[in-house]
């Protein structure tokens, strides 16, 4: 019915669909979290564009973050973090990460910044949550702008406080996979500022103001009527999809052998479960019997960026983010997804709780 709705309307880009979805996701985020505290959301704007990696472009272009600016983040993340850091003019810095949240580490972040400095994009990796407050505490008055990249924490909030609105902007990604995806590329950016809302409306939309006159530097990033359609409808459902996420978590911590580690959640944080991480010393020896059995698993992610040749230009070199370098040869991403059942859940369990012992032994 809402694709339909869409295709009768006539209007495929930037039309109805794409405003309601953007006031409904901003909406949503303002709930009331678990310790009662409101998240600023209410007051916010949402941008739509064409997916997560230009949520993040748009973000630093609107902010005046380009050439010669620096911009620091972590390793373990997808590429696109740092993709869209380049394709805005930038240059990524890497901080290490806490070791049990494989989070950003913010007892490092101070010796990052140099006078280049001019944002950090913590990433809520997994469905976790950076503390965003501390880190804006940790950068008062040093004019550093804080982009979170939600791409997997739709969901997740930090002592009531939804991700996406703690910092300057919050960017969110809808590609198919995620929490909230779509049938296709599309992505959110999110503001309690009116004036950079307006701004990355400008910006996503070829630099305009008004129509075809162009008075800054823009790209086209557009989320379209369609996805947006598509997206309102699934929005309904997050709650129920979430909840589900974090039962099969709560399943997967009372069921797997004590003496397997799994990636924590952040203190006061509500995980939002996108992903299941533990970590295993034999971790490719696992992963590997557990695909001879019929249970897929995943790493996110195998390569910490800074090692990639791609970003060679960055001059990082193996050994300069220890955590980084050990976690990405130690964590492994069960299967979590809503339709999950409690068979194919004890399933894994038992398969992993059995190798585990075996490959120790």
């Amino acid at each position: 019915m809402a694709i339909k709705r869409v295709l009768k309307s006539g209007r495929l880009v930037l039309g109805q669909e794409v405003s309601a979805f953007e006031a409904e996701f901003a909406a949503w985020l303002s709930r009331t979290g678990e310790e009662g505290a409101t998240s600023v959301a209410q007051d916010a704007f949402g941008v739509g564009v064409n997916s997560g990696t230009d949520a993040l472009v748009v973000a630093l272009m609107a902010l005046g973050v380009g050439e010669g600016h620096e911009v620091i983040t972590v390793a373990n993340t997808a590429v696109p973090t740092v993709s869209a850091i380049a394709a805005a003019g930038a240059k990524a810095k890497f901080c290490d990460i806490d070791a049990d949240t494989c989070l950003m580490d913010l007892e490092k972040i101070e010796a990052c910044i140099t006078d280049k400095t001019r944002a950090i994009i913590p990433v809520h990796l997994f469905g976790n949550v950076v503390d965003v407050p501390k880190l804006r505490s940790l950068v008062a008055g040093k004019n550093i702008k804080i982009i979170e990249d939600c791409a997997q924490s739709h969901g997740a909030t930090l002592n009531g406080v939804s991700v996406g609105t703690m910092g300057d902007i919050g960017a969110f990604s809808f590609y198919p996979t995620k929490n909230l995806g779509a049938y296709g590329d599309a992505g959110l950016c999110l503001s309690s500022d009116a004036n950079l809302a307006e701004l990355m409306r400008s910006v996503r939309m070829y630099g305009f103001t008004d129509r075809q006159y162009c008075v800054r530097p823009g790209i086209n990033s557009r989320l379209d009527e369609l996805q947006a359609a598509i997206l309102r409808v699934k929005l309904s459902k997050l709650d129920h999809y979430i909840e589900r996420r974090r039962a099969i978590a709560g399943q997967y911590l009372d069921q797997l052998h004590p003496s397997i580690q799994v990636v924590r959640p952040s203190l006061g944080a509500q995980h939002a479960y996108h992903q299941f991480v533990i970590k295993l010393s034999n971790r490719d020896a696992v992963k590997q019997e557990l695909e001879h059995v019929g249970i897929s698993t995943a790493i996110h992610y195998p390569w910490p960026l800074h090692t990639m040749s791609g970003f060679s230009n960055l001059n990082y070199v193996e050994g300069d983010l220890p955590v980084t370098e050990a976690s990405a040869n130690q964590i492994l991403s069960l299967p979590i997804y809503p339709e999950m059942n409690e068979s194919q859940l004890e399933q894994v369990c038992s398969a992993i709780n059995q190798l585990v012992d075996e490959l120790a032994g």
